[in-house]
């Protein structure tokens, strides 16, 4: 049996590129410097592409078990309330078994993954184990844990998020930039489907203050509301996230009676980065640690899975024959600039829509939109783009 693939990172990319080497019978250990796996609210939306991903790892029915099936989603000008349009993964029937996204949130993926991975007497994963260095040679490579054990491995994927000690070790410029203003996160019971008719996933464009609505099942089920506003330059983590403040932004956005009931806060810096080489000899970079992306579209934690599932086929192939270089080359020569084609320029272009402040220019964006969803043409070209589709189809194509 060949040395262990070994993993920085029990996100859902490194636990899911586990996952999926360990079914074709590959060893893994994943090491993650957490006590265990992260459940803050981060990223929960599935697009077609993905599930399809999914379905071939044998995830998909748990995973729409554990989340909401969101076959619609919806553009709104803020300063109005308005709907300008509302787009439906429906018209993709004929291109994929699965219309519609899944809003999961990727801490239940990941725990999904963990837990299948028991089946697997070859895989083995280590909480509160960080990978604080690596060499390697052409037979291996050598992790060095933060306890000073040595763990040696065929190849090491470093899947351990944009802070990534493995890029950085390798010393891989992070390319791009960071955004001035931070994202907020407020998630609350509050129903806006129910009271405003928004859909499960919305973006509320205005040039002063944009925003998007997410519903997530949540732990228990219920459902709950995610609400993401820019937070500008100026302001401390603490004025920002105080309950007054908070308040004040809810009540902005949807004026209600009585107080918003606000079960978590959080905010966060955004970056638009790639990593500038996604391998260097036996060590390959997944997920957040080769590229990061403002959240607007949903397409970060897609990517990610997208390259686990990429890299661990790839990586079944170079262990089981001579040409493991040239099979790995193929993966950044395929991912970097999918990344920067599809995710980089879709995610920046969401963004820029959302905050537009030229009169003129934003009412020409509201009109595209609402040709694009009355043309089925347009409409299915739109979506075959933000959902990936497109993405992992003309790769297919050229692989031919």
């Amino acid at each position: 049996m060949n040395a262990p693939v070994l993993i920085a990172g029990a996100g859902p990319v490194g636990v899911l590129t586990a996952l999926l080497l360990a079914r074709k019978g590959i060893p893994v250990r994943v090491f993650e410097a957490a006590a265990a796996v992260d459940d803050s609210p981060r990223a929960s939306t599935l697009h077609p592409a993905t599930l399809e991903m999914l379905a071939d790892a044998g995830l998909l029915d748990a995973v729409i078990e554990r989340g909401l099936v969101a076959r619609t989603f919806q553009f709104w000008d803020r300063t109005t309330h308005q709907l300008v349009a509302e787009f439906d993964h429906a018209i993709l029937a004929q291109d994929t078994a699965y219309p519609f996204v899944v809003q999961c949130e990727q801490h239940k993926i990941a725990n999904l993954c963990l837990e299948r991975l028991k089946a697997f007497p070859h895989a083995e994963v280590s909480f509160k184990t960080p990978v604080s260095g690596l060499e390697q040679d052409d037979a291996g490579v050598a992790v060095t844990l933060e306890n000073g054990t040595v763990v040696r491995g065929s190849y090491l994927v470093g899947a351990d998020g944009g802070r990534s000690t493995v890029r950085k070790t390798l010393g891989i410029d992070f390319e791009g930039y960071t955004f001035p203003e931070r994202f907020l996160v407020l998630t609350v019971p509050f129903d806006f489907a129910g009271e405003h008719g928004v859909a499960h996933r919305a973006y509320f464009s205005d040039p002063d203050e944009w925003a998007n609505l997410f519903k997530v099942a949540g732990d228990d089920g219920k459902g709950r509301w995610r609400a993401v506003f820019p937070a500008p330059p100026g302001q401390s983590d603490e004025e920002v996230l105080s309950a007054a403040a908070t308040e004040a932004r809810l009540q902005k956005f949807f004026p209600k009676r009585g107080a918003y009931e606000v079960f978590h806060r959080n905010i966060y810096r955004v970056h638009q980065r790639v990593a500038k080489h996604f391998r260097v000899g036996r060590v390959l970079l997944a997920g957040d640690s080769a590229h990061v992306n403002n959240p607007i579209g949903g397409l970060g934690l897609n990517c990610g899975i997208h390259d686990a599932t990429d890299l661990a086929g790839k990586l079944a192939l170079a262990l089981d024959g001579p040409t493991g270089a040239a099979i790995l080359d193929r993966y950044e020569a395929v991912r970097r600039p999918m990344n920067i084609e599809y995710v980089q320029q879709q995610t920046i272009a969401n963004k820029k829509r959302l905050e537009e402040k030229d009169p003129a220019q934003r009412a020409k964006n509201f009109d595209n939109l609402r040709q694009m969803a009355a043309d089925p043409a347009k409409h299915r070209a739109f979506l075959m783009r933000t959902s990936l589709l497109e993405s992992v189809r003309k790769i297919a194509a050229n692989a031919a």
